[in-house]
């Protein structure tokens, strides 16, 4: 039975793909599952994290990684869906066709947003190539501050926006916490912290939810 495909899609930058896509790897690794990550973005910034993870582990980061570019990704990516129970994509932002391809591989479509107006606008274009491809989407609240009133503002504003059953809100919130960034520096994610931070249990509690809404 292959894996599970999720690709992390947001065409504006900025908004916390590559960090969501690590920690979401590491916490569904610690889950018990064999995960594979992909980064298609021409930035490379995922691929530097697990590079920086390997050497810090003696070269083995704990799951597969590829990078990859163009056409081949979506054969590559159910190649690894065969031998991996989780396939997680790092999308591009701004790049159209490449970002089609992840979304039209995908099984389920992960779009952090942040809690600003300017984020919520420029969620459009990738709730719209999820509908063209047909896949269904789940949208993240990301970066969200410990006052919560704009937060939920911004999920009344999100659901006027939202299509059940094709586009959902996550119920778990990623707060704007230092311990996501901080941690990625040295090749680690929040949720590998030696005790309980509200980083690591909300960033694992997405996972699961994930899986879930994931079938």
């Amino acid at each position: 039975m292959a894996g599970k495909i999720f690709t992390v899609a947001q065409q504006k930058g900025g908004a916390g793909k590559t960090t969501l896509t690590a920690h979401l790897a590491i916490a569904w690794t610690q889950l018990g599952h064999r995960v594979a990550t992909v980064d298609i973005d021409p930035q490379g910034s995922l691929s530097r994290w697990v590079e920086v993870r390997a050497a810090a582990r003696g070269g083995d980061p704990g799951f597969t990684h590829a990078r990859i570019t163009g056409w081949r990704t979506q054969g590559e990516v159910e190649k690894l869906a065969r031998t991996h129970d989780v396939v997680v994509i790092d999308s591009p932002p701004h790049a159209q066709t490449e970002a089609r391809i992840a979304v039209r591989a995908a099984h389920l479509v992960i779009a952090p947003v942040q809690p600003s107006p300017m984020d919520l606008w420029a969620t459009g274009p990738t709730l719209d190539l999820a509908k063209q491809e047909k896949r269904p989407l789940v949208l993240v609240l990301n970066r969200v501050p410990p006052r919560a009133r704009i937060a939920d503002e911004l999920v009344a504003a999100v659901q006027d926006l939202a299509n059940p059953p094709d586009v959902a809100i996550a119920l778990t919130q990623v707060g704007n916490r230092t311990a996501y960034a901080g941690t990625l520096m040295t090749g680690l994610s929040a949720t590998e912290s030696p005790r309980k931070t509200q980083a690591g249990a909300e960033m694992q509690e997405l996972a699961a939810e994930i899986l879930r809404r994931g079938g």
